[in-house]
């Protein structure tokens, strides 16, 4: 009898499904998991996942389970990371200066935000560049800096 699908349990077989999906994916020219991490999407939201999963195998023993959700939870995936994508296209489309990206891409995020987010969005920008813009942001009244070493975070003020 198979045990229904939980955060501690996850079934080895569940995984590397799921892994060669989406090697399944690259090898078919849906190349967006170069760019954006799919693994990291899904854990981020790991308990949809696990949903999925187990209104996926609802009727296994039956013979009548239904993979329809799993497959849709997977696309839902792969779209929002399109989606990500296009939005740090967006940003580093066209040449900018520094600070100018890093304000794009401070518009684009609600409430707290941190340094590492702002350079998912602007992976072209080394870190001294992005900090230094962030530093300007502050002393000019755009954002607002909370917390100290690894817990700092900011917040649009305009």
């Amino acid at each position: 009898m198979r045990a229904a699908v939980t955060p501690k349990a996850i079934p080895v077989s569940a995984l590397s499904a799921t892994r060669n999906w989406m090697c399944g994916l690259y090898r078919s020219g849906f190349y967006v998991g170069k760019y954006i991490s799919l693994e990291a999407k899904i854990a981020k939201n790991k308990d949809l996942y696990y949903d999925a999963l187990n209104r996926a195998q609802h009727g296994w023993h039956e013979g009548t389970e239904d993979a329809v959700p799993f497959m849709k939870y997977l696309l839902g995936t792969i779209l929002a990371a399109y989606k990500d994508f296009g939005d740090r296209f967006a940003i580093v489309e066209e040449k900018l200066p520094a600070i100018d990206m890093v304000r794009k891409a401070a518009l684009n995020k609600i409430g707290r935000f941190t340094k590492q987010d702002i350079r998912e969005q602007c992976p072209s920008l080394s870190l001294s560049s992005v900090e230094a813009a962030l530093r300007k942001m502050v002393a000019s009244g755009e954002l607002k800096r909370e917390g100290t070493g690894k817990s700092t975070c900011y917040i649009r003020l305009k």
